[in-house]
């Protein structure tokens, strides 16, 4: 499973940000007495008990921002909502219940993750007892919690370890049936992903014309292949934002964005008879931003075959998409279906990449031998310590690194790291999501050190 994320969710100026840098002992998210701070969502890998999860903040439900990014804001909110294993619901115990509360905890009404509703502001215990106002939302106990004074946050981690999904056995999947594939079809408008998703069905299950925007919803399509079932999500084709002019797109997109996120691999098609958009571009970001394994699909290549070789082509992509040179490309033609099965074999190999386990043990080996071969460069005068790594998720497979310093690890030096994972291990043509994080004084695991040797750390 990946890692699990607790979502923060509240009205403004309720002290969502604050706790996420309470729980997280740092700095991390602005904190200001005034409304909408916040905007994007801010995460942060949590430990707590051996168990690892990721805390997000969002922006406050309700805002209307300043510089018209409200519907921006109602995004990310949204996106974290859907993405939540744990949502933390907070108030402001000192202003008590008011009617944006009650709006908020109405729409997370009909979720179907738990919900842990926390009384901010809780200074002292004086204040519980106007917690108790609270219980008219409906989210049974009310963990009254204060940043500033550091009350309950013991309480409030061992509440959200509680109610986090099972971990993995010693990271073996359970012994039930091997799971449906889900892939996202995605791409601009007109490239051919509805005939392909008829060619997968052999039947007309969607309204394929030459009108380009046809399909203007998100469809799964279930289908069986070599006694293997499958779900193809045929999603509204994209086009630039300038293009928007109606709602149906608007909102297209969005169906599109989070067709993605569900996916567990995503086919990216483009056409052939055509040159790499924009849009493409931004596709392409979004599905790297998802950390989702995908195929660039290189849709009615029988139109092209004959005029430029798929060398060139391969090499016009990884030109293009530059954060996806190590996603395979597939040559197709949808209509007739030719190399469309290899490609679904590929899909498939994708997924189970993006399953792949690897013990702390072959990991911190591998560490070991790549740090031999190129130490990491100096950070101001000093060179970085890097202690061990253990993976801590799948879909995607997510490796946290702990060292004496984050920050001195370079980007390009973690790119080598990543590099020499997907050299050594089954993950080639899978994203793989790194933490760095900073070695607790009382963790005494031992030091992978620049001559290739372990040595105890001081």
């Amino acid at each position: 499973m990946s890692v699990p994320q607790v979502v923060i969710v509240g009205r403004p100026n309720v002290g969502k940000s604050s706790l996420l840098n309470w729980l997280s002992g740092l700095r991390l998210a602005i904190v200001e007495d005034r409304p909408g701070v916040t905007r994007d969502r801010v995460d942060y890998l949590m430990e707590h008990e051996d168990r690892f999860f990721e805390l997000v903040d969002t922006g406050g439900i309700g805002n209307q921002d300043e510089d018209n990014l409200t519907q921006h804001i109602e995004e990310q909110i949204q996106t974290a909502i859907d993405s939540a294993s744990v949502i933390l619901l907070v108030v402001d115990v000192r202003q008590g219940l008011i009617p944006l509360d009650e709006e908020v905890a109405q729409r997370l009404r009909h979720l179907d993750v738990p919900v842990i509703c926390i009384a901010n502001k809780a200074d002292v215990p004086s204040f519980d007892d106007q917690a108790s106002d609270f219980y008219r939302l409906g989210r049974g106990k009310i963990i009254p919690v204060s940043a500033t004074q550091n009350r309950n946050r013991g309480v409030l981690l061992n509440m959200i370890l509680e109610r986090l999904p099972p971990p993995d056995v010693d990271g073996e999947e359970a012994p039930d049936a091997e799971p449906e594939m889900k892939v996202a079809i995605v791409g601009r408008r007109n490239v051919g992903k509805s005939t392909f998703c008829n060619t997968l069905a052999q039947a007309q299950r969607m309204i394929v014309s030459e009108v380009p925007g046809t399909t203007r919803d998100s469809v799964d399509i279930r289908f069986e292949l070599d006694d293997k079932s499958f779900v193809a999500i045929d999603t509204p084709g994209i086009r630039r934002r300038q293009s928007q002019g109606a709602s149906i797109d608007f909102y297209g997109t969005h169906r599109a964005q989070r067709s993605i996120r569900r996916a567990d691999v995503v086919f990216l098609f483009l056409d052939a008879t055509q040159r790499i958009s924009k849009v493409d571009k931004q596709l392409c970001d979004y599905i790297s931003q998802n950390y989702k394994p995908c195929v660039l699909v290189v849709n009615k290549w029988d139109v092209m075959a004959k005029s430029m070789p798929t060398e060139k082509w391969v090499r016009y992509l990884h030109d293009q998409f530059r954060t996806m040179r190590f996603a395979p490309i597939a040559f197709v033609t949808g209509e007739t279906g030719k190399n469309v099965k290899a490609l679904l074999n590929h899909g498939q190999m994708l997924f189970k990449q993006s399953r792949q386990r690897v013990s702390t043990g072959q990991l911190n080996r591998l560490l070991r031998d790549a740090i031999q071969r190129t130490p990491p460069p100096l950070f101001q005068n000093r060179r970085p310590k890097v202690y061990y790594a253990t993976q801590v998720g799948i879909q995607p497979p997510t490796i946290v690194l702990f060292c004496n310093n984050p920050r001195a690890l370079s980007q390009p030096y973690q790119r080598y790291l990543l590099s020499s994972v997907r050299e050594q291990f089954n993950f080639e043509e899978v994203p793989i999501k790194l933490y760095l994080r900073k070695r607790r004084s009382s963790d005494s695991r031992d030091q992978i050190n620049a001559e290739g040797g372990v040595q105890n750390a001081e």
